[in-house]
């Protein structure tokens, strides 16, 4: 005989408590020490002190130990096939390298088979689970066709609701002496096989992709079709892509490594929420972005991994965060908010991002007494538990 499961749970003796929510404790992350969360389903029920928690089907007891909002991971490229560990080996050992780059894991993306392309998707949405990453943005981008394009979607689709459309990613060989035509392509046949599929539209405005006139063909289109518009912006030197993202309420700026006062004033008199991708100046030996900079202006930051397999091949949250304070100006603390409310404005997300009543059951328990650890003991795995909608994983 089987007995009904629990459909409340309570966490317990909480040592520190990040919600995101100013009005439930202290400062920006609304901090509660000795505290509780009651899970109901699917959705956080209570929070408040542990003392006062109340009777729940189940309890956990978190032991003095530290819980955060799951992770919201708004930038990353996991449908791809193929490898390019050979392109990595050569830049960290200094040497020239002409693989072509994305060119590389298109052509792979495009010769593999969808059952390869869903168990990469899975695999990797798994191994940033278990890292606390509880909303997973994913782009297509690698196919660059019609057909190749639609299927990435339709795959991401299937295991992730933040999906956004990246035919724009760069114009592929078969376009090399046609760029016209190919933004023609992406606008026209390719939106309309893609739209179905995603929430969001992307396009890297950058030198040697698309530049601002063709960046505005392609976002505004996809708005047309009932897409949000997202841009990869100014990652490679000074250009138009965060004040197009701007001019267009993009609801994000992502990259953002090289910023004019103009492009920072912009970002901070708007929604548009700069996204940082530390992973890649990591891998790249790039100029870091100033998230300070961003930060004392006003502007709205969030943090993502921007995991793909050739300039950021990481899928975790905390060496992020451990990054960005390291390297990037930002204190514990807004680099803990940027990764998980800040996520969350990137994705225009209300339910995720904090652990507020109403809000999703999505928390990661740290084996570690403060959010502070995650950048105090970088890469050491500080994740013990993970509830994603409720459920233990």
């Amino acid at each position: 005989m089987t007995t009904p499961s629990a459909t409340t749970t309570a966490l317990t003796h909480i040592a520190q408590l990040v919600t995101n929510d100013p009005a439930l404790g202290e400062g920006p992350l609304g901090l509660i020490r000795d505290a509780a969360v009651v899970i109901d389903g699917d959705r956080i029920a209570w929070v408040g002190p542990s003392g006062k928690a109340p009777a729940t089907d189940n309890a956990v007891d978190a032991g003095g130990r530290a819980v955060i909002p799951g992770f919201v991971d708004s930038h990353s490229h996991l449908v791809f096939a193929g490898d390019r560990t050979e392109e990595f080996n050569a830049r960290m050992s200094g040497r020239p390298y002409s693989a072509g780059g994305i060119r590389t894991t298109v052509a792979a993306t495009r010769a593999a088979g969808d059952d390869v392309l869903r168990a990469n998707v899975a695999r990797y949405l798994a191994e940033g689970l278990r890292q606390g990453t509880t909303t997973q943005e994913t782009k297509s981008g690698y196919g660059l066709t019609v057909e190749d394009e639609a299927r990435a979607l339709r795959i991401a689709a299937e295991q992730t609701d933040e999906v956004t459309f990246l035919g724009a990613h760069i114009v592929p060989p078969d376009y090399a002496d046609d760029p016209a035509g190919y933004v023609d392509l992406v606008t026209g046949p390719m939106l309309d096989a893609c739209a179905p599929h995603a929430r969001w539209v992307d396009v890297f405005c950058e030198r040697g992709a698309f530049d601002g006139d063709q960046a505005r063909a392609i976002l505004t289109a996809g708005a047309a079709k009932g897409l949000v518009p997202r841009v990869h912006a100014n990652q490679l030197g000074h250009g138009p892509g965060v004040q197009l993202a701007v001019e267009l309420g993009a609801a994000s700026a992502d990259h953002c490594t090289h910023l004019t006062d103009a492009d920072i004033d912009a970002l901070a008199g708007s929604e548009t929420v700069a996204t940082l991708l530390p992973g890649a100046e990591f891998s790249t030996r790039a100029t870091w972005p100033d998230a300070r900079r961003l930060l004392d202006a006003g502007a709205t930051v969030a943090l993502s991994t921007d995991c793909n397999p050739g300039s950021s091949f990481t899928s975790s949250m905390p060496f992020c965060i451990a990054l960005a304070v390291r390297d990037m100006g930002m204190t514990p603390d807004e680099a803990v908010w940027s990764a998980t409310a800040g996520g969350a404005r990137a994705l225009r997300r209300t339910d995720v991002g904090r652990i507020t009543p109403g809000a999703r059951a999505d928390l990661a328990l740290l084996d570690a007494p403060s959010h502070v650890h995650l950048a105090y003991r970088p890469g050491v795995p500080l994740v013990s538990a993970v509830w994603h909608k409720g459920v233990l994983v």
